[in-house]
């Protein structure tokens, strides 16, 4: 997990360009001792290659893998551009986070960064930054503008007789992942869950909670309360108005007759659906076999694929557990912190869906500018 401090934030930089800016990250990055004298060529090599703009006025500098033995600790320093640095092709950036990491390590950091950020309205919080304090509450979301809700939050099959038991253990997920507190839990034990329809019953809660988050619990036979059919709660806990956003969908399942569907699913099909709209539309799954991942160069290079198509198109790590994301986004296919081994289900819908799947498999295949 990414730890930030007020050291490692600078305010109210400038520079002529974005070369200039990655060397004074460089410097710093290199004074700090994180990395060896030769980062910095890395650096401006790995911006040659990419762009690291990741969108909403946010750019990751970083080395190439050849410099990767250049970096003695992980870790990053933090620019703010009040009066934003031209980046290349009309991209202004306002932040930018200049990234060491030995190995694999990069991928979490950017995945917990790349979910923060790509939140709406960032942009202009980040223009209007004037502390370190406000960079550290936007970089490490503390500002929750997402409801959490992953397939570790989901469980199934529960031999459960009851709905206190299933909202005890609902409750549990949240709270064991540390987003919320045991009073939360105590809370939703005391409450009487409210039915949906079609099996489907809901509690919530905002007693102590840090995060915003959802669970859901299936039993592992169906059973009755209230004359009522139980086949599955989902617990809240709340402490904004971030999971609107999630009851909003669910009531189109609810709306749609799908509740058995979606209560049969797996855990990251739930979470996908409460997360996000879904594509009807082909489907195809291709495994990275990139080395170190999709960081920034090949996730690049499949967004640039993506992009050549009209299709809607959204991708889900299978293996990560993620929510289904718009795969046009670099932002968002980043975040998916894809790992060498992993695979990824691409959904087309539209005129050229077909023709799209198929592109994505050659580029994946074909290593994504990257020798395999």
């Amino acid at each position: 997990m990414l730890s930030l401090s007020k050291h490692d934030i600078a305010l109210r930089k400038s520079a002529n360009n974005k070369q200039d800016a990655i060397k004074v990250l460089a410097s710093e990055l290199e004074s700090e001792g994180l990395v060896k004298t030769g980062y910095v060529n890395g650096m401006l090599a790995r911006e040659a290659q990419n762009s690291t703009y990741l969108g909403n006025g946010i750019a990751i500098p970083h080395g190439t893998t050849e410099t990767r033995n250049l970096v003695n600790k992980t870790g990053v320093k933090v620019h703010h551009f009040p009066q934003g640095v031209d980046w290349g092709e009309g991209q202004i950036v306002y932040l930018a986070i200049g990234i060491a990491a030995k190995s694999d390590e990069h991928l979490e950091i950017l995945k917990q960064l790349t979910k923060v950020l790509s939140a709406d309205g960032i942009e202009e919080k980040l223009k209007r930054c004037d502390s370190a304090d406000e960079v550290i509450t936007i970089l490490m979301g503390s500002e929750q503008s997402e409801a959490e809700c992953n397939a570790q939050l989901v469980l199934k099959d529960f031999p459960a007789t009851d709905l206190l038991q299933l909202s005890a253990v609902g409750a549990g997920l949240i709270n064991h992942q540390g987003f919320a507190n045991k009073q939360m839990v105590a809370d939703v034990v005391a409450k009487q869950p409210s039915y949906l329809g079609q099996g489907l019953w809901l509690i919530s809660s905002n007693q102590e909670v840090e995060r915003t988050a959802i669970s859901v619990v299936t039993p592992s036979a169906i059973f009755e309360e209230q004359s009522h059919p139980v086949k599955g709660l989902i617990v809240i806990a709340a402490n904004n108005s971030s999971y609107v956003a999630n009851i909003e969908r669910l009531t189109q399942v609810i709306y749609s007759q799908t509740v058995d569907a979606f209560l049969s699913s797996s855990p990251e099909q739930m979470c996908s659906v409460l997360s996000q709209t879904q594509l009807e539309g082909n489907s195809a799954i291709f495994t990275i076999k990139n080395p170190h991942g999709l960081h920034a160069r090949p996730g690049a290079m499949l967004v640039n694929t993506t992009k050549k198509f009209d299709a809607d198109i959204q991708v889900v790590n299978v293996s990560g557990g993620s929510k289904a994301v718009n795969a046009k986004s670099l932002m968002k296919v980043i975040g998916l912190g894809v790992k060498c081994g992993n695979e990824l289900k691409f959904t087309a819908s539209g005129s050229d869906a077909e023709q799209a799947l198929t592109a994505i498999g050659q580029a994946i295949a074909d290593g994504l500018g990257e020798k395999l």
